[in-house]
């Protein structure tokens, strides 16, 4: 089967080919077809259905294009397994808002629609608990998120937190005083700080006392008016600690709690305070609780296949094999 695509725009077909053709070779590789361009005609070739479905991703694809949105990667992937999925219809929703501006002039955006969701939850709510797998986004976009209330003088202070699961083996090894000692375990939510406001801005506010990036210990006692508060890694929180760290909340003030359940660093005798937050606290009104997937991943695709990969194998069941002596074992 054939379809012709017609351009009105000749920027936006040279947004969505990209560089050396590569959004292009990617929608072939997906789904089976050939696009050749004729000048401002795309010319798709192949089977009936998957002809179907790049005619949808391209044209999707061209309306971003056509509202200023950069076609990377990642937005190709991502067209890709909505109209794979029936939902290609959605791509009119995706990166609408700007949440943030980086201290370099780059607009920070939701990339998928999962992402969306998890913006929209943390502006209606007071408590936000986003749960999903690496690169899905919950800390950077939480990060910026605090940034844009404090611009805003929505709030005071912005406070990040996490807790440092190996203090009692391995911090006392560590060069320097207490502050040196956890330094390492809040890193990521320094850079993550240093993008959104510079190095320097950041020093200056961190300096007065407006941000304040703290294990999750220093949170103990203190009542926190006025702050954008998120606590990173929360799978690595007791029920104790979290149960603490969520009685802090005061008023004016705005909690994101973020981590991944299938990271778990704790020994085996203690409970995740996040999976246990998210099953004691799931209908609680003014507390939104996101589960990000695979699909909202925004690093690098390698990545994505790697995290479904794992979850095929946490859902394969064991399999029975019999012995020489009839007797049925189990193999993982």
């Amino acid at each position: 089967m054939e379809k012709i695509i017609n351009v009105e725009r000749m920027e936006d077909l040279i947004s969505v080919f990209g560089s050396l053709d590569e959004n292009i070779k990617k929608i072939e590789q997906s789904l089976s077809v050939h696009i050749a361009n004729r000048g401002t005609e795309l010319k798709l070739s192949g089977d009936e259905e998957n002809v179907d479905k790049a005619a949808r991703t391209l044209e999707g694809l061209m309306a971003l294009a056509a509202r200023g949105e950069m076609i990377d990667e990642q937005k190709v992937r991502y067209l890709i397994s909505l109209v794979q999925s029936g939902n290609n219809e959605q791509v009119t929703q995706m990166a609408k808002d700007v949440v943030c501006i980086t201290a370099k002039g780059k607009p920070i955006k939701a990339k998928t629609l999962g992402q969306q969701r998890y913006m929209k939850a943390i502006g209606k709510n007071t408590i936000t608990i986003g749960v999903g797998p690496a690169g899905t986004g919950k800390t950077y976009l939480a990060v910026a998120a605090a940034v844009a209330a404090f611009r805003e003088r929505t709030v005071n202070r912005i406070i990040l937190t996490r807790p440092a699961v190996e203090a009692g083996e391995r911090l006392g090894f560590l060069p320097g005083d207490l502050q040196n000692k956890v330094d390492p375990y809040l890193r990521p939510l320094y850079d993550a700080l240093y993008d959104m406001l510079g190095p320097e801005t950041f020093q200056k506010y961190q300096e007065r006392g407006s941000i304040e990036v703290a294990p999750l210990a220093y949170m103990r006692g203190r009542t926190l008016d006025d702050s954008f508060i998120i606590l990173d890694e929360a799978q690595n929180t007791t029920r104790e600690q979290m149960k603490m760290f969520l009685t802090r909340l005061g008023f004016g003030s705005k909690i994101v709690i973020t981590g991944d359940v299938t990271q778990i660093d704790l020994p085996d005798d203690k409970v995740s305070g996040l999976k246990d937050a998210v099953r004691v606290l799931e209908n609680i009104n003014d507390i939104a609780i996101c589960r990000l997937t695979a699909a909202d991943v925004v690093r690098h695709a390698l990545v994505q296949e790697i995290i479904s990969a794992y979850e095929r194998a946490a859902q394969k069941p064991e399999q029975k094999t019999s012995g020489k002596d009839g007797c049925k074992r189990y193999k993982k």
